[in-house]
């Protein structure tokens, strides 16, 4: 989403690298040039004047242009209003003393309220904290069936009375929750396709009914600066503690995350990142101001690999590339385990240094995954413990059982045995002081 900003943005601090010592015009030339860089990533006019005019303030009052890296300086404070422009801190949900807790999702139609309850559930789910999903949407067509196939889909119930009056379906709902002993309770809400008077007092009417602990606004992160004009809207009349933002994984130029709250106040809580129920993530404003700027996302890239890996499959792993005993099976079941992470293109990008190191255009298809996973499954197991077996006519017959050609066989072949090589040369040999550890990070440690 925020390749174009973060481009721009590394071309602007590049220069100022590339001049040591800065002058009070260099400076202004610099913010002028952010400031352009955030209108074009769709940032409104306000929140980006207040941006650079803060950043100008702090450079002017910490006398940057005498310290000995004044660029280095610049891109911290950058960095720095970055992460306030985003909120500051990660925002947690809040929870009631009283169970159960009450989360209310409003937002358009179309913004995603129904698929987002479910992943909202799951995720919650994950904590330990079981959920009733409340549908409340008696509008929209099978909005009622969408949140039932989800309930079904993550094992969670759902509360419906049909077509009804949506204040009591919700009051009915919590009343469920307590006697079930279900500690959360989600209600989804119906929308519009833009904010009208019926859709107000609707929604104000419920929440003085239910009481919601949290009343997330989720907002579709395509729509830019409207979705924060939408936001505004909704807060001002219902009081939204937080935001949920969809399709952070989209092509847009994200003006929305990096608007919304300064418009309303309210902390976007989480981003959507796929079309997956698992596709939900906490939103961190520091981890996406340092990938904004180039800088990496570690934390975020172990917290991923770590929710794939255990401690034991870990050392297990690391027996193997020590022992040199990996295999083609080994191989393959890394390849589907990295799937699960999203993009590898994104994943890549997290590493610090490598989003600004690879090529503007670089990607990694998935039709090449797609095609080494058809190869591998083409071998037989014998073949994938010992490649050493794949003769020419063996070869011939993974091509043709792959739907692929014999150079594409050679090829995998031969970057298996590349990677095992180096996996020879990073595991060391022997035992004891003399062979280096394997770097703390890799394989989900």
């Amino acid at each position: 989403m925020f390749d174009q900003l973060s481009d721009r943005l590394g071309a602007i601090f590049s220069r100022l690298t590339g001049r040591g010592k800065l002058s009070e015009s260099d400076v202004n030339e610099a913010l002028r040039e952010v400031r352009i860089a955030l209108l074009e990533a769709d940032v409104s006019l306000g929140a980006a004047k207040e941006f650079v005019a803060r950043i100008k303030e702090q450079a002017i009052g910490a006398n940057i242009l005498e310290s000995l890296s004044p660029a280095q300086t610049i891109v911290k404070l950058v960095h720095d209003e970055l992460v306030a422009l985003l909120g500051g801190a990660e925002a947690r949900l809040q929870f009631s003393d009283a169970p159960p807790s009450v989360i209310m999702l409003v937002g358009l139609q179309g913004s995603g309220k129904t698929t987002q309850a479910g992943k909202l559930a799951l995720r919650l789910k994950e904590q330990g904290r079981r959920t009733l999903l409340v549908a409340a949407d008696v509008y929209r067509p099978a909005a009622i069936a969408q949140l039932q196939t989800l309930g079904k889909q993550i094992d969670l119930p759902v509360y419906d009375q049909g077509a009804g009056d949506p204040v009591k379906i919700a009051r009915d709902g919590i009343a469920e929750a307590r006697r079930l002993g279900i500690s959360t309770v989600i209600i989804d809400t119906a929308g519009r396709l833009q904010i009208d008077e019926a859709l107000m007092d609707e929604l104000a009417r419920i929440k003085s009914a239910v009481n919601p602990k949290e009343i997330l606004f989720v907002a579709d992160a395509m729509t830019g600066q409207e979705a924060t004009t939408v936001a505004k809207g909704f807060n001002d009349r219902l009081g939204i503690t937080g935001v949920l933002l969809t399709k952070m994984d989209g092509d847009t130029r994200g003006g929305a995350a990096l608007s919304i709250f300064s418009v309303t106040g309210a902390p976007i809580k989480f981003v959507g990142t796929g079309e997956k129920l698992s596709a939900l993530e906490p939103f961190y404003p520091d981890r996406l101001a340092s990938r904004i700027l180039g800088m990496g996302d570690v934390l975020t890239l172990i917290e991923k690999t770590q929710s794939l890996y255990s401690a034991d499959q870990a050392k297990q792993l690391e027996q193997k590339i020590v022992k040199q005993t990996f295999t083609l099976d080994d191989f393959l079941d890394q390849m589907r385990q990295m799937k699960k992470l999203g993009s590898m293109t994104d994943i890549l990008k997290m590493v610090p240094g490598l989003s600004r190191a690879l090529p503007k255009d670089f990607s990694i298809p998935e039709k090449d995954m797609s095609r080494i996973e058809a190869i591998i499954c083409s071998m037989t197991r014998r073949e994938r413990r010992d490649p050493a077996l794949l003769n020419g006519s063996r070869r011939k017959r993974i091509a043709q059982g792959s739907g692929t050609q014999v150079s594409d066989v050679n090829r995998l072949v031969k970057q298996f045995e590349q990677a095992r090589q180096m996996m020879k040369q990073i595991g060391g040999k022997g035992k004891g002081k003399g062979r280096p550890r394997l770097p703390v990070g890799m394989f989900g440690r």
